[in-house]
């Protein structure tokens, strides 16, 4: 019954903000566009999407453009679960919000190593990360090179981390995201004993830690089939964390001799077992990643519908709405089709 009332409002607030989830359906009609245009005029039709698309119109409908508004739409709809929820809720909104936070932590690092071909114009999420996060935005957006933008985190939890990277003669960009990667989820696994009862720690572990597995057998793929990396290299990028996967299990994929190994491997885990698409016909493990962790997601906030998974679950399948947003106006834009 505790449940139940904590739970109650937020759970009504949820529920109306889902109404206005897009379909399947929709999101055909929309691929069926001649336009990125049509399909943007297409999206104000929505609630979520009118106000952030008004005003937008010619050139300012550019790729930069929409995906930060799209975002900005992610951070408006933390905004109103964060006003109406309780202390409490709050607890685990904040925690949620690192991933926010890294998210722009990413784009800010890509800018200073020049991996963008212009600066991006941050500030319009700058009255949003104010009020939920330390970090000096716009220094970190003008960020000239890694050495500087790492200096702008100072007092911040990345900073460290980030340093102890730095140390080496060269620091490269994949490093740096996976640092930020596991400082979150570190995070997320230390802080969830201290502010979620029991039955919320395992919904947490279940959501969390299946990205978790997912992230470390991606980068143990990529490091097989791309970089080719020692064992010990390996070993040094994954995140410490697992659920699904034994330690026996790792170990044997990263001593793995090639990345169709590490599939063939893959097939007798848990995920392996698990998984709704053939790995032979289709080996995408971030296909495999986001099947799996939409199941995980929807599971855990139809079988706890009054508990913290309801607000976890939202957040996520409102991010992969908006994923799935981009990878249609991209469809759209150059004119392929996808499934």
């Amino acid at each position: 019954m505790g449940s139940l009332i904590t739970y109650s409002g937020i759970a009504t607030k949820v529920k109306a903000m889902e109404r206005w989830r897009l379909t399947d359906g929709q999101f055909e009609e929309m691929a069926a566009l001649e336009s990125v245009p049509d399909a943007v005029e297409y999206l104000r039709r929505f609630k979520p999407y009118a106000d952030i698309f008004a005003g937008l119109e010619g050139e300012s409908l550019h790729r930069g453009m929409i995906e930060q508004q799209l975002n900005l739409s992610q951070y408006q709809d933390f905004a109103k679960l964060y006003k109406f929820a309780n202390l409490k809720q709050r607890r685990f909104l904040d925690l949620y919000f690192m991933h926010y936070e890294i998210g722009i932590i990413k784009t800010c690092l890509r800018n200073a190593v020049g991996r963008r071909g212009q600066q991006q114009d941050l500030s319009m999420f700058r009255e949003f990360f104010e009020r939920h996060s330390s970090l000096d935005l716009i220094s970190l957006s003008e960020s000239r090179n890694v050495d500087e933008f790492i200096a702008n985190l100072s007092g911040s939890p990345y900073f460290g981390p980030l340093s102890l990277l730095q140390q080496k003669s060269h620091v490269s960009l994949p490093e740096c995201e996976n640092t930020l990667d596991m400082v979150y989820f570190r995070s997320i696994w230390r802080i969830k004993k201290k502010y979620l009862k029991k039955s919320e720690q395992k919904i947490i572990a279940q959501c969390f830690g299946t990205r978790m597995d997912m992230l470390n057998l991606q980068w143990i793929y990529r490091a097989k089939k791309y970089y080719h990396l020692t064992p010990a290299d390996i070993y040094a990028i994954l995140i410490p964390i697992n659920l699904h996967l034994s330690k026996e299990q790792i170990g044997r994929m990263v001593d793995a001799g090639s990345a169709g190994e590490v599939l063939n491997l893959l097939g007798g885990t848990w995920y392996g077992r698990n998984a709704h698409i053939n790995l032979e016909e289709l080996p995408d493990l971030e296909a495999l990643g986001d099947e799996i962790n939409d199941r995980i997601y929807m599971l855990t906030s139809r079988n706890e519908p009054y508990s913290i998974a309801i607000l976890n679950s939202y957040l996520y399948f409102k991010e992969r709405e908006i994923e799935r947003i981009i990878a249609t106006l991209e469809s759209i834009r150059y004119g392929v089709k996808i499934s």
